[in-house]
């Protein structure tokens, strides 16, 4: 018996291979027959199908952006506060030698 090396499929049938398990007209043993997948695949494409599938009609408004607003104040702010304890403390202990 020969081994099988590793197969990557290309998106489009994995989507092929989704659309045909989620449409439930062949139970998951004929479509893994037919397609030459294992069934284990054909049920992780399916899930993968579902869960993605609200992207497809673009973001939800009410959703929260991904990143927070960055605070461009608030960092200039940190910068010169860090910048004059630097300044003091490079006072303070001298030049180092």
């Amino acid at each position: 018996m020969t081994k099988r090396t590793r197969r990557n499929h290309i998106p489009a049938f994995k989507a092929k291979v989704a659309l045909a398990a989620v449409k439930g007209e062949k139970t998951l043993a004929e479509l893994a027959h037919q397609f030459d997948v294992h069934p284990n695949q054909t049920t992780t494409w399916r899930g993968q199908l579902l869960e993605g599938a609200a992207g497809v009609f673009g973001s939800d408004s009410h959703s929260e952006p991904a990143e927070p607003a960055i605070d461009v104040k608030t960092l200039h702010a940190k910068i010169g506060e860090l910048t004059l304890v630097n300044d003091f403390l490079s006072g303070a202990l001298g030049p180092s030698s």
